[in-house]
């Protein structure tokens, strides 16, 4: 018998890519010889080491992609659309888009390389930001320490709860803005891992992510290790918002939605030029 391959996939610990990878961590579907070891880290951590071509497979933003391109692709399954909703930027008190853009007030950031943070520039050019870890900036707004917070993740649900104002969500103005929706991060496979096993990689997560879909249950009970405090119906929801129709694969829309935001990046002077490439 041939001895399996390893290939380690990192990705955010959080219970949408908890979900999606369900399946390769419990060993439920066929890896076609491959042995899967999963490495957790938050997604601006991800997007550092991607920068550095240290890690195989894994989670970005679509923001560091750009930055990415000429080592990486774009796997086919897998990424997260914001449809009409997405990163929300909150405050304790009314606060203005020209106040934002202006750098007036300071808005804390989940890091520089997210599609969050690229996203809230594109909306206020000017704006002032901190990079702070995600999981502190709801805490940190509440405690008036910064004047407005960007919230990815859970926060998205979980801040009005505890008396944040939404200033803008940002998948929201960007689907108004394009008719689009708006693409937060996806996985990438290094080029240099070969044609054939790019291919059973990109076939693994696919059946993952199937699997996931058709056992929820299963799936969300999984998922609820890393769902940070919401209860089992938030995270259902949660779930739902970011592994969807879109996650099983781009579809037109969605490589075109990719492209949009690269273009406008690039546009704007906040990106390299750069066209996605996608593995088969």
């Amino acid at each position: 018998m041939t001895a399996a391959e390893t290939i380690t996939v990192a990705h955010s610990p959080d219970s949408d890519d908890a979900f999606m990878f369900y399946a390769l961590a419990e060993r439920r579907v066929d890896t076609e010889g491959l042995e899967f070891v999963h490495e957790l880290s938050d997604i601006e951590s991800l997007n550092r080491r991607a920068m550095s071509g240290e890690l195989a497979v894994t989670a970005v933003s679509f923001h560091a992609y750009a930055y990415l391109a000429d080592r990486y692709l774009l796997l086919p399954h897998g990424a997260s659309f914001g449809d009409g909703y997405g990163p929300v930027v909150v405050a304790s008190a009314a606060v203005t888009r020209a106040q934002i853009a202006s750098g007036q007030v300071r808005v804390a950031s989940p890091g520089d390389r997210t599609t969050a943070a690229l996203a809230l520039r594109l909306w206020a050019p000017g704006v002032d930001t901190v990079s702070m870890p995600f999981d502190r900036i709801q805490g940190a707004v509440l405690e008036g320490r910064i004047d407005a917070g960007l919230l990815i993740h859970e926060g998205q649900l979980t801040y009005s709860d505890e008396g944040l104002l939404a200033v803008v969500d940002l998948g929201r103005w960007w689907k108004e803005e394009t008719g689009l929706p708006l693409p937060l991060g996806g996985n990438v496979v290094r080029r240099d891992l070969g044609p054939d096993r790019i291919a059973r990689i990109s076939r693994a997560l696919s059946r993952s992510i199937e699997y996931g879909l058709a056992h929820r249950r299963d799936a969300l009970d999984h998922a609820m290790r890393y769902a940070r405090g919401l209860d089992r119906a938030k995270a259902d929801r949660f779930v739902g918002m970011y592994v969807n129709a879109w996650t099983q694969g781009y579809g037109e829309a969605g490589r075109r939605a990719v492209q949009r935001l690269l273009d406008r990046a690039h546009a704007a002077g906040l990106t390299p030029e750069v066209t996605a490439e996608y593995a088969p």
